[in-house]
């Protein structure tokens, strides 16, 4: 048996980040060779994420790659077992590096073909091969929840350091600034759609009965309740709508006339809450 000395120990420690004795073990079954060592490590390290890939992953974070510049942004859900790891630097990384990728990317479809592309940051690796790696140092279950890329220029911001929730905005014209300004207004007053016209029409509908009821038992006259309703429901659409909704840092301009004075014509948001399907 080869004879296993505390630098080879060490050295592999320093390239994989696993425990000294972990590192002493696979150079001992690997007779000294660090590279099949590694690769001794990680089969272990895939053996242990099998056995843990049940595990409730409720925490996590957003990854984000935009610029209203870009051909194409992307959002992308990356969700872990524990609050530290969502906020360690390589996991952070690593949710960047996965929207980057999709963003770059056309055609992918799901959190499996992201997982086998090539990663930015790592050469000669793939996400997976980055994920299952920062797997074995942390131990710790990471999934890609859900992935989405919007074509053309876009906006984004992550609240709470993109641990809570994730906006991508698609925009053509405008500026960075300002794409950021209307994404954090999206994260603080969470709209229901982009354009009265994409509101849920039972939603519409509920609030026209409510507000006709309401006008009925103010005792209006019937013949002008139609109209009253139609007038207030302009502040149900003020709500629940982005361009109408007045803007968080001048609420004497909607969204939509911010936008309109930027040159930036916005043409769709995602907004995503960590671990709440919309």
């Amino acid at each position: 048996m080869a004879e296993i000395t505390a630098t080879q120990v060490k050295n592999l420690r320093e390239k994989t980040g696993l425990p000294l004795m972990d590192c002493k073990t696979a150079l001992a079954e690997a007779e000294g060779n660090p590279e099949l060592a590694v690769e001794i490590l990680r089969k272990k390290g895939l053996a242990i994420l099998s056995k843990r890939s049940d595990r409730e992953t409720s925490f996590g974070r957003f990854g984000l790659y935009f610029g209203t510049g870009k051909s194409a942004g992307a959002i992308v859900e990356l969700k872990c077992e524990s609050a530290p790891v969502a906020a360690n630097e390589e996991f952070i990384q690593l949710a960047n590096d996965l929207a980057q990728r999709l963003a770059e990317t056309p055609g992918i479809a799901s959190a499996d073909a992201l997982l086998d592309s090539p990663s930015p940051s790592r050469p000669n690796q793939t996400l997976r091969e980055q994920k299952d790696e920062l797997f074995n140092r942390i131990r710790e279950v990471f999934n890609v929840g859900r992935i989405k890329r919007l074509e053309g220029g876009t906006g984004g911001y992550s609240h709470n350091s993109g641990t809570v929730s994730g906006v991508l905005l698609a925009v053509t014209g405008g500026n960075d600034a300002v794409a950021k300004d209307i994404c954090m207004h999206i994260a603080a007053m969470r709209p229901k759609s982009l354009r009265k016209e994409e509101l849920d029409p039972t939603l519409i509908e509920r609030e026209r009965m409510i507000l006709r009821e309401a006008a009925l038992k103010e005792g209006k006259p019937e013949s002008i309740v139609d109209k009253m309703v139609e007038g207030r429901l302009r502040n149900f659409f003020a709500e629940n709508v982005l361009l109408e909704q007045p803007f968080v840092k001048d609420d004497k301009q909607t969204v939509g006339q911010v936008a309109q004075q930027a040159g930036m014509e916005i043409r769709q948001y995602v907004h995503w809450e960590l671990g709440v399907e919309a």
